[in-house]
């Protein structure tokens, strides 16, 4: 097996980031067949024909038991393969938690317009955060109103917050004014040439849940200027501009591992913030859809998937009918015929519950996934001649994007 001689307690660093690459890359690319098909693009999957008990044992199961599964699934007691699988994503996908120290406290109302979650994040990647040298400026990117700049400022040390939206940008001014502590805020789209020029090798930057190619442009961007610090929690690795993934490090690049922006998303299909009303929305989208998926391969004589697009909320207090009339009507099929439409309905949610306890196989690969693409991060900093440590800032419920990068130059 791929994870012989692999030390799942300790932050990563050093060699240990290229042996957790190699150990990962290789059980992704072995795997594929298994994490790439979509559930709800399919009526049956590629591999179900190969493990016929598992399958009939997921599709068994009822969407209230998916739902109790969905974060963690590896703790799922399911037919082989799905054990064997589950013990080697634990083992492999497991990172030590950085050191964390005491931090000051915090200026007196300085959590004020902050919600409480996000707070909480920001307590936990702050108490991350060690150097070698304390940092003597600060920037924050894709600053948002700054809280995190302003969180991590202390006497004697500068910030610069860039942020795009310009409204973020005035508020933030206005609260770091308020709070009487000097900080920059500069509108500035992080992608344009003109952020190269805000980026300076004394900034220490951070960054604290910048989307896709917003992260990846700062970790380039540092790297090319000498910044000799710089801290990086990545998310949403599927909003990059381009169709398919181009590794950032040497070593990703070697690797035959390709991913669409469709393979990108699996690590954020792990939630656990939504409340009882959004997820009560989001069921009956996807059971309508899963329902108008069955009558679309009907009308078209074609049993393939057809995209469709995410109706308004307000779609759902319509009735069924409608609902489907609509989305016919979008997508150009021929007029729709007499229909049980209660039958169709009811298919939809007996789907939606068995593309949701298909999917807890995919969710096995969430987090190998999600750390392979961050090792590629690290591993490309180490190429620039920074000394890297990986590991997690916080716990899975505070934030399921808890992996965090510290990096510094000698």
């Amino acid at each position: 097996m791929p994870a012989k001689g692999v030390d799942s307690s300790y932050v990563l660093t050093g060699e240990a980031l290229l042996a957790r690459f190699a150990v990962l890359d290789a059980f992704l690319i072995e795997h594929q067949a298994l994490w790439k098909p979509r559930p709800f693009t399919y009526l049956q999957l590629p591999w179900e024909t190969s493990y016929p008990s598992l399958s009939s044992w997921l599709r068994g199961r009822s969407l209230e038991e998916a739902e109790n599964s969905h974060n963690q699934p590896c703790l799922l007691d399911a037919p082989e393969p799905f054990a064997s699988l589950a013990a080697l994503s634990l083992e492999l996908s497991s990172v030590g938690e950085l050191p964390g120290h005491a931090l000051e406290a915090a200026g007196h109302r300085l959590n004020v317009d902050v919600p409480g979650r996000k707070w909480q994040q920001i307590e936990a990647f702050a108490s991350r955060l060690s150097f070698a040298a304390p940092p003597k400026h600060w920037l924050d990117w894709c600053s948002g109103k700054g809280h995190l700049g302003r969180r991590l400022l202390q006497t004697g040390q500068q910030l610069t917050c860039l942020e795009y939206d310009p409204s973020l940008v005035l508020n933030g001014q206005a609260l770091s004014q308020r709070h009487q502590l000097h900080a920059l805020h500069v509108e500035q789209d992080v992608l344009a040439a003109g952020a190269a020029s805000l980026l300076k090798s004394d900034h220490t930057p951070v960054a604290l849940h910048a989307c896709g190619d917003l992260h990846v442009r700062l970790i380039r961007l540092a790297s090319a200027v000498g910044c000799k610090q710089l801290a990086v929690a990545p998310c949403c690795y599927n909003r990059i501009n381009l169709s398919t993934y181009e590794a950032l490090s040497c070593t990703g690049s070697r690797s035959s591992l390709q991913l669409s922006l469709e393979n990108l998303a699996l690590p954020m299909s792990e939630t656990v913030t939504a409340g009882a009303r959004v997820r009560r929305q989001r069921d009956t989208s996807m059971a309508r859809r899963l329902a108008f998926d069955l009558l679309q391969r009907q009308l078209r004589g074609v049993d393939e998937y057809l995209p469709t697009p995410s109706l308004p909320s307000v779609w759902l207090d319509k009735s069924f009918a409608n609902y489907c009339h609509h989305l016919a009507a979008l997508k150009e099929l021929s007029t729709i015929g007499p229909q049980d439409w209660p039958a169709l309905e009811a298919a939809g949610w007996q789907r939606l519950a068995e593309v949701r306890n298909l999917e807890l196989l995919r969710g096995l690969f969430r987090r190998p996934l999600e750390l392979w693409l961050v090792l590629d991060r690290a591993l490309f900093l180490t190429e620039q001649g920074y000394t890297v440590r990986l590991g997690t800032f916080c716990e899975t419920p505070l934030t399921p994007r808890n992996f965090l990068l510290l990096a510094e130059r000698p």
